[in-house]
């Protein structure tokens, strides 16, 4: 792969918008790494500006290894400077367990200031991807079980509902601004009450450098392949935590597939439960895990005519 270098006649120097696309890890991220836990130190420009260089761009490749085996930002630092040797240590769950800990409770108390803290928190010292998968997910598959038939679990489920729905959408507003990646459509289906699915997998495929256009709001299959052609977008990207009625996972869905002329993709719960409906279809199934979902989208995307 080439790169473009700051100067060419010394070793490559990238600044911090090129290193994050290069690591997926965004601006925000790579700052805190920086300032809070001394993870990275890269140069400064005369006016200040962070330039950063090859072995600075394969450190933060390191870490994300070692976050992704769990281990906690705030003990990577120790690891990093181990000998390449060193014995791996096993990984350690404390942190996720514990963040998802205190975010349930928090959504059980109604704090909808620790709600923002931790959500903040999270996304600024973690990527995104990672934060969806170790965090929001499984805490929201909690929620969901307990909630049930509970006093107060439509006031608390509305009230997360709708600060994500808030947060998530600014955030990709401001990350569209700043990217000029394929655009794709992430939008609900019509069983899904709360859209929770939609709105993580929107917030994943927006950390994963994609421009997204987000509907979490019911869309009646007959306009998609229209939002499709209107919107020029890549693929369109379906999220469910249900698993939907019969009629549109054997009739709709495929028939919608046929006509979109984008890879039509489903993710969430859904693409599990729901997997063998899909065989012999155009139905792309991306799976539940966030990240192996937009890996997989990837492939579809390069793949696609369009």
């Amino acid at each position: 792969m080439t790169h473009n270098a700051m100067d060419s006649t010394a070793a490559p120097l990238y600044p911090i918008r090129e290193v994050s696309r290069l690591t997926g890890v965004n601006s925000v991220t790579l700052r805190a790494w920086e300032r809070r836990y001394g993870l990275i130190r890269p140069q400064r420009t005369p006016k200040g500006h962070r330039l950063y260089a090859r072995d600075d761009i394969e450190r933060v490749e390191r870490i994300l290894q070692w976050l992704n085996r769990g281990v906690p930002v705030s003990q990577v630092r120790e690891l990093l400077d181990q000998p390449e040797n060193a014995e791996t240590p096993a990984p350690q769950m404390g942190d996720w367990v514990s963040q998802r800990q205190h975010l349930i409770h928090a959504v059980d108390s109604l704090d909808l200031g620790r709600i923002e803290t931790l959500f903040n928190q999270s996304l600024a010292l973690y990527p995104v991807g990672l934060c969806v998968t170790e965090l929001w997910q499984p805490t929201i598959e909690q929620l969901e079980e307990r909630w049930g038939d509970q006093f107060g679990a439509s006031l608390q489920r509305r009230l997360l509902e709708t600060f994500l729905r808030t947060r998530i959408g600014t955030r990709i507003y401001h990350a569209n601004q700043l990217s000029n990646a394929e655009e794709i459509l992430v939008a609900k289906l019509p069983e899904d009450p709360s859209g929770f699915w939609t709105l993580l997998t929107g917030l994943a495929a927006s950390g994963a450098g994609y421009r997204v256009q987000l509907i979490d709001g019911e869309l009646p299959f007959s306009e998609f392949p229209m939002a499709v052609d209107r919107l020029g977008v890549k693929a369109l990207l379906l999220a469910s935590g249900q698993a939907e009625r019969s009629d549109v996972i054997r009739r709709q869905l495929p028939r919608l597939a046929e006509q979109s002329g984008v890879p039509v993709c489903l993710a969430g719960p859904v693409a599990r439960i729901r997997a063998s409906d899909f065989e012999n279809t155009d139905v792309d199934i991306l799976g539940e895990d966030m990240n192996q979902a937009l890996s997989r989208l990837r492939s579809l995307i390069d793949r696609s005519p369009r």
